[in-house]
C-alpha cells in the first residue's frame, strides 16, 4: 500500500492522505514532509485499538502532540466533537477542535449523510447541523467529509455566518403549517411561538369548532390525529363518519372546549413508517388555542406579516351538526378586531369554493383556494372560475413536480398557467425528513425549494420547518451574479432519464383540473340542534346551538349504569 500511494501521487496531484494507522503515516512521513500533500490521522470509534500504539482512539484525543509529530491534520466521526445522546440529542461539545488547533493540527469532521439519522435538534435539517460545526461562535472544524458534498459547499458557501435578521435574497411567503409543527405538537402554543422565533411571514390556523360552538386551531377535525383522545375517558366516543370518509375517529365537533382542554397534544410523525420521528421529548408539549388567542398571539407577534385560517368541512357541520363554522370565524375576527385593521394581512383558505364565496361577501379578505388533489394541468376556464372567488391558489408540489416513485417525471404547467391570470401560488407541504423530497434534490430541502421558487417563481411555501425556508430566504448565494453549481436548479427527470425503460411501474397520470372540480353549491343554512325532547337547545355566545341532554335522558343513563353495575 505504501508503495502504491507514493506511486500515484507522483502521477497526481494528491491533496491529501489519510490513514487510520499510526504505523503506516510514519513510514510515509519523509516523502510528503516537504511536499504539498498533507498527512491526515483518521480516528476510528472511540473504544477501538490503534494497532501501532495499542491504545484506543479516544485516549489518543489526549496526546495530540504525539500526532503532530507524523500528521498535519486529524479526521474524526463527528460525535467526537459534538457527543450526541442514545436519545439521539445533543449533548456538550468537546474541547477537542480548540486542541486539536491549540496543538498545530487541522480538524476535519466526517459521518455526515443528508439521509442519515442525526440529533434531534437540527430538526431533519443538514445544513443546520454543518452550521453547528462551522459557524457557532465558538469554534469551527478545517472541513467536513460528507456523503453529500452539495450540501455541505452550499452551508460554507450560501449560510454560514449569516444573522437571522439579515436582507433576503428572494421574495418568498413563509406560510406555516400548524406553527412549527416539526418540531412541537401542531396548532399549540409552542408551535407557534416556534415558528414565530424561526421567521414564518404568516401563521397559519385550522379551525375545528367545538360542541359548544367554540372555533380553535387543530390541523384535523379527527382528534385521534392530533391529541391523545384515544388514551383519554372520550376513547369510547370513536365512530365512523362516512360523510367524512374516516373510520373509528374522536370527533371534535363532539367534545365541549373544556372537554377538549384536558386532552394532550400529539406531535405529528408523518414518517415513522420509517422510523423518523419527531422531537420526542416534545411529543406532548403545548397547549391548543382558541381562535381568537391565536388572533391576539398573532397581532402581538410584530414580525409576523399576517395571518391564514382554514376552513373544511363547513358544509357537512353545518347540516349535519348544527354548528356554523364560517360564522363562529367571523366573529372571532370581529372580536380580535382584525376585520377593521389593515396592517396585517387576513388569509382565509378552504378547498371549498362556497366558504370562500361567503367571505368574499363578509370582509377585506385574502380568499385562498385549495386544490386538494395533485393535478397534471389545468383549464384556463377554470382559472377565470377560480378568479371570480379567490385571490391565490395553494397547489401540492406534485403539481409542479410530478413524482413516480419519488423521481421527478417532468415539470407541469401549472404555475405559469395561474401565474398569467394574476394570481399568486402557494405550494405545500415543504418538510426537512428526506423521505419528504424527490430523490432528485439529493435529500436537500434547500435544493428541493430551491427547484420551486427559482425554477417556477412560486409566490410562497407551506411548510412544517419554517426555519429552513427562512434561512433559504437568506442565502446568500441567490444574490450572486454568476452562482456556483450547487446553486442552480435541478433538471426535471434527470436521475430517471438514466434509468433503462420499464425500469418503475407506469403510475396513472394526475387529472386535469376543470371548473366542475371548482364549483360547489351554497353553504347550506346551520340547522337547528334538538336537546333530546324535540325543543331547540339554546344559542351558544356565539350565536351557535349547543346540544344539551336532557333531565330524563341523563336520569335514564344513571338508571341503566347502576342496572348494569348490579347484575355484574
Amino acid at each position: 500500500m505504501r508503495s502504491f500511494v507514493i506511486s500515484a501521487t507522483r502521477r497526481m496531484n494528491v491533496s491529501y492522505i489519510s490513514s487510520p494507522e499510526v504505523g503506516f503515516l510514519r513510514s510515509t512521513l519523509s516523502q510528503f514532509r516537504t511536499g504539498s500533500t498533507k498527512l491526515i490521522f483518521q480516528f476510528l470509534g472511540p473504544n477501538d485499538i490503534e494497532l501501532s500504539t495499542n491504545q484506543t482512539y479516544s485516549s489518543l484525543t489526549k496526546n495530540l502532540t504525539f500526532i503532530k509529530t507524523f500528521a498535519s491534520g486529524i479526521l474524526v466521526p463527528k460525535s467526537y466533537i459534538w457527543v450526541v445522546d442514545s436519545g439521539l440529542y445533543l449533548q456538550n461539545y468537546t474541547s477537542l477542535v480548540l486542541d486539536a488547533h491549540k496543538a498545530g493540527l487541522q480538524i476535519f469532521a466526517s459521518n455526515f449523510a443528508n439521509d442519515a439519522f442525526m440529533a434531534y435538534n437540527y430538526s431533519y435539517d443538514p445544513v443546520a447541523e454543518y452550521l453547528s460545526f462551522i459557524d457557532n461562535g465558538l469554534f469551527s472544524v478545517d472541513g467536513v467529509l460528507s456523503d453529500f458534498p452539495i450540501t455541505a459547499s452550499s452551508t460554507i458557501d450560501c449560510h454560514s455566518h449569516i444573522a437571522k435578521n439579515e436582507t433576503a435574497q428572494v421574495e418568498l411567503l413563509i406560510i406555516s403549517s400548524e406553527g412549527a409543527s416539526g418540531d412541537y405538537p401542531g396548532c399549540t402554543d409552542k408551535a407557534y411561538a416556534k415558528a414565530v422565533s424561526d421567521g414564518v411571514d404568516i401563521l397559519d390556523c385550522p379551525v375545528q369548532i367545538t360542541n359548544d360552538g367554540i372555533p380553535f386551531c387543530l390541523g384535523s377535525i379527527n382528534l385521534i390525529d392530533k391529541s391523545n383522545a384515544v388514551e383519554s375517558i372520550f376513547s369510547n366516543m370513536a365512530t365512523t363518519n362516512p360523510d367524512l370518509n374516516i373510520r373509528d375517529g374522536i370527533f371534535a365537533y363532539n367534545l365541549t372546549w373544556s372537554q377538549i382542554q384536558t386532552l394532550k397534544p400529539a406531535i405529528s410523525n408523518p414518517y415513522s413508517n420509517y422510523s423518523l420521528f419527531r422531537n420526542p421529548r416534545a411529543r406532548n408539549d403545548g397547549k391548543f388555542m382558541q381562535l381568537t388567542d391565536f388572533l391576539a398571539f398573532a397581532n402581538n407577534s410584530s414580525s409576523v406579516k399576517g395571518v391564514l385560517i382554514s376552513i373544511e368541512n363547513a358544509a357537512y357541520l353545518a347540516e349535519k351538526q348544527g354548528l356554523g363554522v364560517t360564522d363562529a370565524v367571523l366573529n372571532a375576527l370581529r372580536k380580535s378586531g382584525h376585520n377593521n385593521q389593515t396592517s396585517k394581512k387576513i388569509m382565509i383558505k378552504s378547498s371549498d369554493s362556497a366558504v370562500l364565496e361567503k367571505f368574499k361577501s363578509s370582509g377585506n379578505y385574502e380568499l385562498v383556494y385549495l386544490v386538494d388533489e395533485d393535478i397534471s394541468d389545468i383549464l384556463n376556464s377554470t382559472i377565470v372560475e377560480i378568479k371570480e372567488f379567490a385571490t391565490a391558489v395553494v397547489i401540492s408540489k406534485r403539481s409542479v413536480f410530478p413524482t413516480d416513485e419519488a423521481y421527478m417525471t417532468g415539470q407541469t404547467s401549472v404555475v405559469p398557467k395561474i401565474h398569467a391570470f394574476n394570481l399568486p401560488v402557494y405550494v405545500q407541504i415543504f418538510q426537512n425528513e428526506f423521505v419528504a423530497q424527490a430523490w432528485d434534490f439529493f435529500s436537500d430541502a434547500y435544493l428541493e425549494m430551491l427547484n420551486y421558487v427559482d425554477a417556477m417563481n412560486i409566490n410562497g411555501v407551506v411548510t412544517d420547518y419554517p426555519a429552513t425556508a427562512a434561512k433559504f430566504k437568506r442565502n446568500r448565494c441567490l444574490g450572486y451574479k454568476n452562482r456556483p453549481p450547487y446553486m442552480t436548479p435541478v433538471p426535471p427527470g434527470g436521475l430517471i432519464g438514466l434509468m433503462a425503460p420499464g425500469s418503475l411501474p407506469a403510475e396513472a397520470p394526475y387529472p386535469v383540473l376543470t371548473g366542475d372540480d371548482v364549483a360547489e353549491p351554497p353553504l347550506p343554512a346551520v340547522i337547528e340542534r334538538s336537546d333530546g325532547n324535540g325543543s331547540t337547545a339554546p344559542a351558544p355566545r356565539n350565536g351557535q346551538a349547543i346540544l344539551i341532554p336532557s333531565i330524563t335522558t341523563t336520569l335514564s343513563t344513571i338508571a341503566a349504569s347502576i342496572a348494569i353495575s348490579i347484575i355484574f
